[in-house]
């Protein structure tokens, strides 16, 4: 089922549409098939767990960061990650910078905005970014580069609340966009939209969505990451 749940879900998306394939909880045997059928970008939440497949898979894959990054895990994957976009707060983002030293590379990151009505999610408020994006300590940040925001909506059937939660992250994009990375071209990006809600979210902007479950199927919590790798 693998090849036709990911054509399906490649036939779906609108054109300049990124497809991040969250490979989490799931095997390196799956990923390779999805591989194979031409998907290059990955998407993990557990540090640890991407380290240990990207040492087996395709030196081509783009790792993508995606899930809720601790301080003391960064080091798992800053020589080789693709994208993180779950930048909550401006230490974890200083913390990337310095790691991305540490392998003389930049980092290209987002910053994830609570967009939610649920506190569980993490993200930024506008006020927090504008007081990061103004500081002087992130202008000394030279191997972190802010690519463009990220969200989760709420997990809900309400179909209105969700795009109207889409909706105020396109806004904040279109802000810093103008007010901060208006002569940044690779200031582009809006991550958010998985698979129960990937459409509602390219109809108000999205250019990545992250979809696992509609590609991969359920995952089994059970599984150690012996059992992955």
């Amino acid at each position: 089922m693998l090849k036709e749940n990911y054509e399906k879900i490649l036939a779906s998306l609108k054109p300049g549409v990124r497809l991040i394939a969250v490979s989490k909880y799931k095997p390196v045997s799956e990923i390779l098939a999805v591989y194979d059928l031409g998907q290059k970008c990955f998407g993990e939440n557990k540090a640890q767990e991407m380290k240990a497949k990207q040492a087996g898979l395709p030196a081509d894959i783009q790792w993508h960061f995606i899930g809720h990054l601790q301080t003391n895990k960064i080091k798992y994957i800053a020589p080789y990650v693709s994208l993180v976009h779950s930048i909550d707060s401006f230490p974890l983002l200083k913390e990337v910078d310095k790691a991305a030293a540490k392998c003389q590379r930049v980092i290209p990151c987002l910053l994830q905005f609570h967009i939610a009505r649920e506190e569980t999610k993490f993200g930024f408020q506008r006020e927090e970014a504008e007081a990061m994006l103004d500081s002087e300590e992130f202008a000394q940040l030279k191997n972190v580069r802010i690519d463009g925001v990220m969200g989760m909506a709420t997990f809900t059937e309400d179909k209105a609340q969700v795009r109207s939660e889409f909706v105020s992250l396109r806004q904040e994009f279109d802000y810093l966009k103008s007010r901060y990375f208006a002569s940044e071209p690779h200031f582009k990006e809006i991550s958010m939209g998985m698979s129960d809600d990937y459409l509602i979210a390219m109809e108000e902007g999205s250019t990545m969505v992250r979809i696992g479950s509609s590609i991969f199927g359920g995952r089994d919590y059970s599984l150690k990451l012996s059992d992955l790798v």
